[in-house]
């Protein structure tokens, strides 16, 4: 049985490609664990940033936001999957192996999944012109398992081993800019708007790098052995 890879693109009628058609610079990326999407918004414009965010507002179902105050934005809300025009709703009908995060840009969304018979990504596009979607096929290649590596890469692997304290750092410092180039925040200025004596903050924040360095490191010795053209096709847009 040969497996195939599939990248396509699908454009209709809802919130996510409606807000991206009005901001051509952003780009979101979304992940489901079926119960809540994590959208992570990425604008390289600063005044499309500021209006993006207040559109993304008005999106139902919002359980917590976050953002660093000028290029990416999170949302964390309830899972649309099971809603009518769910793209990924009509992936799990076809037994396809929908690999995540699909991607939204400029009006389209994009998705890379693993199909095992022929006939199910020919099911999928029916369906897709069914239902009045518009979608093309960006890619279409024999699986050769060099993703397999990424499907290990789980949220227990790296994670589990924050504690609640570390984890709040990393993401407090994400927040402010810490991460950002040029920084935004320093950890003094970060644990002073927070209240926290700055040596705390910055042990916290250490241990979590550090913690998440290890975690990835296998990964990405994995990841450095694969030769330039295959790393390309990794890249869904």
């Amino acid at each position: 049985m040969t497996l195939l890879e599939i990248v396509f693109k699908v454009t209709h009628d809802c919130p996510y490609c409606d807000i991206s058609r009005k901001f051509p610079s952003m780009r979101m990326f979304v992940w489901c664990n079926r119960e809540h999407d994590i959208i992570e918004v990425i604008t390289e414009k600063q005044e499309e940033y500021l209006a993006a965010t207040k559109e993304l507002y008005k999106i139902p179902d919002v359980v917590e936001e976050s953002s660093d105050r000028g290029k990416i934005h999170l949302i964390t809300k309830t899972c649309s999957c099971e809603k009518e025009n769910s793209v990924t709703r009509v992936i799990d009908s076809f037994n396809l192996l929908h690999v995540s995060p699909a991607v939204i840009e400029k009006g389209w969304e994009y998705y890379r999944v693993i199909a095992f018979k022929q006939k199910e990504v020919k099911g999928l596009l029916d369906e897709f012109e069914k239902k009045g979607f518009a979608c093309e096929v960006v890619r279409k290649v024999p699986f050769d398992g060099f993703l397999a590596s990424s499907l290990t890469l789980t949220a227990d692997a790296l994670f589990s081993d924050l504690t609640k304290k570390q984890a709040d750092a990393l993401l407090t410092a994400y927040n402010y800019g810490y991460y950002k180039l040029p920084r935004t925040a320093d950890v003094k200025t970060i644990a002073k708007s927070r209240r926290i004596p700055r040596t705390t903050f910055q042990e916290h924040l250490k241990k979590a790098e550090i913690k998440l360095v290890v975690s990835l490191a296998p990964y990405v010795q994995m990841f450095r052995q694969l030769p330039p053209e295959r790393r390309k096709l990794f890249r869904i847009v």
